[in-house]
């Protein structure tokens, strides 16, 4: 890929896969306040195009992302105005453009991931890692605390305690003990780690989109406890008159493999 040293988010089309690469030549991938902006801008564009059936999100060089570029800093979050722009209106709309993205999203995570590197892939639904990735998120040297709408996602993974351990330490750890913590689906080679997340992501293409979407919306849904209404019971229920539901009982009957419309 050509070099951007001002770093960029870039979306490539492979058939139903969408591919979104961090990129910042240099830096580790770390994530400027443009990139943050592009990632809203990119997952706004995939949730738009029924043609995609799943998402990899992943870095350039080597490393998944090494957090916020530090280097803006001084300009972005001078005062209490400019770090409450930062991540409430920079940061926040980026990391829920990802995790409200209705096609299921695979983290392709390789060397380091750590801070808003590690944000980020809290908000991707499958997270597949290889062997000498690092996690961590070290801002307590940094003297501030992880943002609400940051938080979020780690506390989905690894609940509160876990959470806590993860920021009051400040530590940077290996794949093994994220996995530990809640916060990997798996662990492969890091010769592996791209060839592992295509074959999740077939997997995932290969099966009924309209059932993939369904699972996701309603998984954040009964995450918050609240009883279901019947309007979203019937929300749920409405892929039985779908083709894709016929279709995919027909295969199964004939022995066949199904050939899913997304309809």
């Amino acid at each position: 890929m050509t070099e951007n040293v001002a770093g960029r988010v870039l979306l490539e089309r492979e058939g139903h896969l969408a591919l979104v690469t961090l990129s910042h030549p240099g830096r580790l991938n770390a994530i400027t306040v443009g990139m943050w902006r592009e990632l809203h801008d990119v997952f706004t564009r995939i949730a738009q195009d029924d043609a995609v059936r799943c998402v990899i999100v992943r870095g350039e060089g080597g490393n998944f992302a090494a957090g916020a570029d530090i280097r803006e800093f001084p300009a972005e979050r001078a005062d209490m105005a400019g770090v409450q722009h930062y991540h409430r209106q920079v940061l926040a709309p980026a990391l829920q453009a990802v995790a409200q993205c209705p096609q299921p999203v695979v983290a392709q995570i390789e060397g380091v991931c750590v801070g808003g590197g590690l944000e980020i892939a809290s908000q991707c639904d499958l997270r597949i890692a290889g062997a000498s990735a690092r996690f961590g998120v070290p801002i307590n040297r940094l003297g501030f605390p992880m943002a609400p709408d940051e938080m979020r996602g780690l506390l989905a993974l690894a609940g509160r305690a876990a959470t806590l351990a993860i920021l009051l330490e400040g530590r940077v750890f290996g794949a093994d003990e994220a996995r530990e913590l809640g916060l990997l689906t798996r662990i492969v080679a890091d010769e592996q780690v791209a060839d592992a997340a295509r074959r999740s992501a077939s997997r995932i293409a290969q099966g009924a989109p309209l059932a993939a979407r369904i699972n996701k919306r309603l998984s954040a849904r009964l995450a918050t406890g609240a009883a279901l209404t019947e309007d979203e019971y019937r929300d749920y229920f409405s892929y039985a008159d779908s083709r894709d539901h016929k279709e995919g009982v027909r295969a199964f009957l004939a022995g066949a493999d199904p050939s899913f419309s997304g309809d």
